[in-house]
């Protein structure tokens, strides 16, 4: 079952139980797999995920703590991350490019971010992953 197909199940069951945020988290889902499948460059499906996801958790420094907005949009997050790649966490991201490192004879930062990003998309932040990079390199 896509991913897609997962959701529209997922949007009946929230109009079922009445869960309004997740419905209308759910239902903006849709409406960008929808848009993407109608685009001339269509993506995969975990990419506008993860994409829409990072959106939303940098919307959250827009609202004062505590507040109804920020309290809706951490729940939003929540809501998502159900459906994200599992997260990795810094050891693992660490030993990844350290094995990326020994099989290079000349390893330069470039080399090592094109083959150790798609890896950690959606899973990792890229910024930490660059700054490891940068500190077993030197």
């Amino acid at each position: 079952m896509s991913l897609k197909e997962k959701i529209s199940k997922e949007i009946i069951a929230a109009m079922k139980a009445k869960d309004k945020l997740r419905l209308d988290v759910l239902r903006y889902l849709k409406k960008l797999f929808i848009e993407n499948d109608t685009s001339k460059k269509p993506i995969d499906e975990q990419d506008i995920v993860i994409s829409h996801a990072k959106k939303i958790e940098d919307s959250l420094s827009m609202f004062p703590e505590g507040s109804d907005q920020y309290l809706r949009v951490e729940k939003e997050i929540a809501i998502l991350k159900e459906y994200l790649p599992s997260p990795l966490n810094e050891s693992e991201v660490r030993e990844m490019i350290e094995k990326i490192i020994a099989g290079m004879d000349n390893a330069n930062m470039g080399s090592i971010m094109k083959l150790i990003s798609p890896q950690i998309k959606g899973r990792f932040n890229g910024k930490r992953a660059t700054e490891i990079v940068k500190e077993l390199l030197s």
